[in-house]
């Protein structure tokens, strides 16, 4: 079984999806992280995340077992990463290790922004994660905050809003919900109903397809 769950930025994409994964028993990919970790790369390296050349030579040379999880959730790799993603080859070299760890043939969670529209459109469930602008920008804000960046709500509310737009309107796998995923809107929803809300849609799924 594959289950895409693609949304935005701190719309809880990634909490649902590790909860999924640890209810049906299946492993998961983090995609987002890999183009944090590029962009970071870029940046280490004394580069331009947005130069062609910087981001493919990081994108060729990542190791997706040395990702460090606490970097790359830094709010300037994360600005980093919607420059790298923009790259028609950076998402070149980034999809096929995608499409490989999917193509496990016990399944997998896949998490990011095109998961269900391009690196698995033939995915079992898809779930579209959303939240309002203000209630993403609480939950990054309290995570940065908790990681001792200093940032106001006002800056990160238009950093944002600034990679919300630049996803959307990228010509290479925009983000958008598929036709066929389900909406699942987490801004009033604690982390334990937005699961039990995902289980519903994955049993639901399955039952249909009996």
């Amino acid at each position: 079984m594959i289950i895409a769950v693609d949304g935005p930025t701190a719309s809880g994409k990634g909490t649902v999806a590790k909860n999924l994964a640890e209810h049906y028993g299946l492993k998961r990919l983090d995609t987002g992280s890999l183009y944090r970790a590029v962009g970071l790369a870029v940046l280490d390296a004394g580069g331009d995340p947005a130069d062609v050349k910087n981001a493919v030579a990081a994108a060729e040379a990542l190791d997706l077992s040395a990702i460090d999880e606490h970097r790359i959730r830094s709010s300037a790799a994360g600005l980093a990463a919607s420059k790298v993603a923009v790259i028609p080859e950076v998402r070149a070299v980034l999809r096929r290790a995608q499409q490989v760890f999917a193509s496990d043939p016990q399944g997998a969670v896949l998490d990011g922004r095109d998961i269900g529209t391009v690196i698995c459109p033939n995915a079992d469930v898809k779930l579209f994660v959303t939240a309002s602008l203000a209630e993403r920008t609480r939950r990054r804000l309290a995570e940065l905050r908790g990681r001792g960046e200093a940032i106001n709500f006002e800056e990160l509310q238009a950093q944002i809003a600034e990679r919300d737009e630049r996803d959307m309107s990228r010509k290479d796998s925009p983000l958008f919900q598929a036709p066929d995923a389900h909406l699942l809107d987490t801004t009033s929803l604690s982390i334990e109903a937005a699961a039990q809300a995902a289980y519903a849609i994955v049993d639901a799924a399955i039952a249909a397809r009996g």
